[in-house]
């Protein structure tokens, strides 16, 4: 009896228990991946999609002590891909996510609403989170395809497969994508991406309205300003235009895969996909990448071509409107026409793998062959181009200009072929005219070859003089080195045509030099460093420029100078300064830039009462902005170029404080397949020197990430890294953040001139990827890639730091006598040291 009892009452237990316990899921959720009307979401409780790849819930970001609600990967380290309130967040966690009168709301502690999805006629709503990742409220009774409001109908900042990314045109909603404010608040940021689909559908990345980056329009495969857009095994692209909607998606097919496209609050497009094996997001596509995905970089008709240099040039047939502006490398004016044309009697150039010009207000007509195309466009006086509206299978449609050609470019491979509209002399059609041409040219053909020869002749000559080797010459000849109202003008500066060894760049006379900076007045003078004195300047048609003069006492210029004009003139990217023009006259060797208004990183950030211009948001944008051109410099531009002297006095800031690298003097060309070099001849600044360069000789692109690993520390503390060697008993700037970091003190190192308006998480970053950068051993030290993706990434995971490479120096106080015995010069921080071997 007493076994009955006790059988009985455990029973009775166990029941109350499942009764109790079915009481309080249903009133939670009636599964893991859906919410009903009569059930609610607070604090602590999560959506979790059937796949469990997507998790909704509220979350904090970074250090904010606001609140939101938003869909993340489950079993990735957190990165969010959707937020609903993102522009009104909750002040503390006690919120409500729930279903009432059709609609999806959250409301806050006091039952105010802070958000809601747009009203439905759901008879009986039910709130469900897909595999997708896509937050949908259907109703229960109808078909689960059927959806009454998606959250990918109303994107944050990023794009996940198989969502929609434009427009549709029947409800009128446009799914584009916007930035976060900061990687602490996911409000909305000032950089968007949208799709404009009149015309030639395309898409466009803007700061607030102002357009920085065009996609060029889709041509069947690709966007044709994305050659890289190639579809893989795992992944495909797909663009849908018609009369209901105008979008583009991709599809992952591997459902073990993620990617996503994001738009970063600093202005990038970027494409992540996760790497299981390192357990990061691993970043193979960004834009704006470099000067020539900046909108309308040559204006119209001007191409833009990044191999080349200058990177503007004019198509055949055109020439640069403004042609002292160009020959300074401003491109921004564009191309005219040398001809004025004849409708029936033009031509059409055909230009291949270009980027189609911007097509907003192009006519397409997607059932016409290429050959029709032409004769459409003939007989259309007002037709400046055509091209294929789609290249698949040999090519089909045809898509039609009538204004000027705006923000074209053209690439090694990629792109597609473009037919511009010129006068027939210019293509150079032959028939009658042909005859009198070869008449012509029988004539005057002996002048010719003697022009010719004696043009070659004196380019070269002038092109050794301004790469250095400055040619014997009696007095008779050394006031005919500049002619042409100062200006080396050949018919290369206006198609920008060049090989690969020969190198055009704009030579000014010393006059008109010394004219625009007031000869070389103190007033004007902007700095002063071994290669010499660097003056402020303005030509007399406006322009503001930099003037590097060589000073004349130097031992150290000459070779640097024959090195900036070699590989500068030859990379172009927003985050390098732009060498405009250079002038070797008598015993004068000059550079000229662009102007810079905030001057040198240096100035600003060394000078206590400057250093609080320097908010964290910019010292951020800064510190991602010397990654990018420093992995342009490694990985992205023609040549891979070590700088070898990077330090804060060789960062110079325009006047929207975006970051350039200067000062190409010490840099070197490494081959496709070379990863390491060793020299006889150190140069560099202690300092910044990798232990490696400075005791071997030995110097690598993990030699220039050693010195940004210097710069980031000395960007987030507002400190001078005091060179390799100890003070006092004191460590240097990396020994004393080494150790605050180790004791969990890394925000104590933080510039006070910030103030209190900075994201803590990006500082904790910065710090972290400044310490990897600066590790004693190079093989330890990550690649600019990789930094970037650390810097750029809320959720890269990265490895704890080692001990900084310390290396020991003499200090520039210290003397004995053996010191000179060697010709050698350096210093702390400032000045370059340069260890000459013997002659």
């Amino acid at each position: 009896m007493k076994s009955i009892t006790t059988r009985h009452h455990c029973s009775i237990t166990t029941l109350l228990f499942f009764t109790i316990l079915s009481f309080f899921t249903s009133k939670f959720a009636s599964s893991l991946d859906t919410l009903t009307a009569t059930e609610s979401l607070v604090n602590g409780q999560t959506l979790i999609s059937t796949s469990q790849d997507f998790e909704l819930g509220f979350f904090t970001p970074g250090n904010s002590r606001n609140w939101y609600v938003g869909i993340w990967y489950k079993n990735i380290p957190r990165t969010y891909v959707w937020v609903a309130n993102r522009d009104n967040p909750l002040t503390n966690s006690s919120g409500t996510f729930k279903i009432l009168n059709q609609s999806i709301v959250l409301f806050d502690r006091a039952e105010n609403l802070i958000w809601s999805s747009n009203q439905t006629n759901a008879r009986n709503p039910v709130m469900q989170l897909l595999d997708s990742g896509n937050l949908v409220l259907r109703d229960q009774e109808s078909d689960s395809g059927q959806f009454l409001w998606q959250s990918f109908d109303y994107p944050t900042d990023t794009l996940l497969p198989d969502m929609k990314f434009g427009w549709d045109l029947n409800t009128g909603v446009n799914r584009f994508l916007r930035s976060w404010k900061s990687s602490d608040d996911p409000g909305t940021g000032d950089f968007s991406f949208k799709l404009e689909y009149h015309g030639f559908p395309e898409a466009f990345l803007l700061k607030d309205q102002e357009i920085k980056y065009r996609s060029g329009p889709w041509n069947g495969q690709r966007f044709s300003g994305v050659p890289e857009m190639e579809p893989v095994d795992y992944m495909s692209f797909n663009f849908i235009t018609n009369q209901d909607e105008v979008y583009y998606s991709f599809h992952i097919s591997n459902k073990s895969l993620y990617s996503r496209l994001s738009v970063t609050s600093s202005g990038l497009l970027q494409r992540f996909a996760w790497v299981p094996e390192t357990q990061q997001w691993s970043q193979f596509w960004y834009a704006p990448k470099d000067q020539c995905d900046d909108y309308r970089e040559c204006g119209p008709y001007g191409i833009c071509d990044s191999n080349a240099s200058p990177v503007c040039k004019c198509m055949k047939g055109f020439q640069p409107k403004n042609i002292q502006a160009w020959n300074l490398r401003d491109g921004s004016s564009g191309c005219v026409r040398r001809t004025d044309l004849n409708c029936l009697k033009d031509k059409f150039l055909h230009m291949r793998n270009m980027k189609l010009p911007e097509s907003e207000t192009t006519y397409v007509d997607r059932n016409t062959s290429l050959k029709d195309c032409e004769l459409m466009c003939s007989r259309n006086c007002s037709c400046t181009a055509y091209a294929n509206s789609n290249i698949s299978n040999g090519g089909s449609g045809c898509v039609f200009w009538t204004g000027e050609l705006f923000d074209m470019r053209q690439y090694p491979k990629g792109g597609q072929d473009l037919y511009v509209r010129l006068a027939a002399s210019d293509i150079g059609d032959g028939s009658s005219a042909g005859t009198i041409i070869i008449g012509i040219a029988v004539g005057i053909g002996i002048l010719i070859l003697a022009l010719s020869g004696f043009s070659i002749w004196k380019r070269k000559r002038l092109l050794s003089v301004c790469n250095g080797n400055t040619p014997q010459k009696g007095p008779q000849d050394r006031s005919q080195d500049f002619l042409l109202n100062g200006v080396v003008i050949s018919k290369k500066d206006y198609t920008g045509e060049r090989s690969t060894d020969e190198l055009e760049l704009p030579l000014l006379d010393f006059s008109t030099i010394a004219t625009a900076t007031n000869n070389f007045a103190d007033e004007n003078k902007l700095g002063e460093g071994g290669f010499g004195r660097v003056h402020k300047g303005r030509l007399v048609e406006g322009q503001e420029v930099a003037v590097k003069r060589l000073s004349k006492n130097s031992v150290q210029g000459t070779e640097e100078f024959k090195n900036e004009v070699r590989l500068i003139a030859r990379v172009q990217h927003r985050n390098l300064v732009r060498l405009l023009g250079c002038c070797v006259e008598k015993d004068e060797k000059i550079l000229i830039y662009e102007f810079m208004e905030n001057r040198s990183l240096d100035f600003v950030l060394f000078n206590k009462a400057k250093s609080s211009l320097l908010n964290w948001q910019r010292r951020f944008n800064i510190i991602c902005g010397i990654a990018r051109g420093l992995l342009y410099l490694h990985q992205d531009s023609r040549f891979r170029i070590i700088h070898r002297d990077l330090k804060a006095s060789n960062i110079l800031l325009d006047h929207e404080w975006t970051p350039k690298i200067s000062d190409f003097g010490m840099a070197r060309m490494f081959g496709g397949d070379q990863i390491q070099a060793n020299t006889v001849r150190v140069v560099g600044t202690y300092g910044y020197m990798s232990p490696e360069y400075a005791m071997d000789g030995l110097f690598s692109a993990k030699s220039d990430v050693f010195s940004f690993g210097v710069l980031v520390l000395e960007i987030v503390c507002g400190e001078k890294n005091r060179g390799f060697y100890h003070s006092f008993s004191e460590l240097n700037l990396l020994g004393h953040v080494w150790r605050q970091w180790k004791d969990g003190k890394g925000l104590e190192v933080l510039d006070k001139s910030v103030g209190n308006s900075y994201s803590p998480c990006e500082v904790l970053r910065c710090i972290q990827v400044g310490l990897l950068c600066v590790q004693e051993k190079a093989e330890d030290r990550p690649t600019m890639s990789s930094a970037v993706l650390m810097l750029s990434s809320e959720t890269a995971t990265m490895p704890q730091p080692r001990t900084p490479g310390y290396c020991l120096g003499r200090s520039p106080f210290e003397t004995d006598s053996s010191s000179s015995k060697q010709d050698e010069s350096f210093s702390v921080n400032h000045v370059t040291v340069t260890v000459l071997d013997a002659r």
